[in-house]
């Protein structure tokens, strides 16, 4: 699953989800996307199921470029456990993702196949999502 190496700190502030995506919206690398419509945060464990749903629909034909990096730490304190004595420890890891993020892409196979496998990873994430061609950007 997607990790960063390691990071500048252990624990972050959660900070605000607004507004549209200021980077990452187009079509860079391949001929197909997956565009984000709704602000989430997506975690390592649903972009890595989305990513080997669409691979095995892809029959491991063509390319994919995931465009997304879960490169923030959440923390998550016990259950029954009382208020204060700090953060609590690391859960996991998310990728923050604004309205209009570009977050799969795919090459090297024909329209159709790309449609089903990109609708089959788009079924994998909880947020509304929409394909996008290269040539309507």
């Amino acid at each position: 699953m997607l990790s960063p190496k390691r990071t500048t700190y252990r624990n972050v502030m959660r900070g605000t989800n607004k507004g549209r995506t200021k980077r990452g919206g187009t079509v860079a690398f391949g001929e197909y996307g997956l565009q984000a419509l709704e602000a989430v945060w997506l975690s390592n464990r649903q972009i890595e199921a989305a990513r080997v749903a669409m691979t095995r629909k892809m029959k491991r034909g063509g390319k994919v470029w995931i465009r997304i990096f879960p490169d923030r730490p959440y923390t998550r304190k016990p259950n029954e456990t009382r208020m204060g004595k700090g953060k609590g420890s690391l859960e996991g890891w998310v990728a923050v993702v604004k309205p209009g993020r570009m977050l799969f892409e795919i090459a090297g196979i024909e329209r159709e196949l790309a449609v089903e496998a990109l609708s089959v990873a788009a079924q994998k994430l909880p947020i509304k999502v929409k394909i996008v061609e290269a040539e309507q950007l």
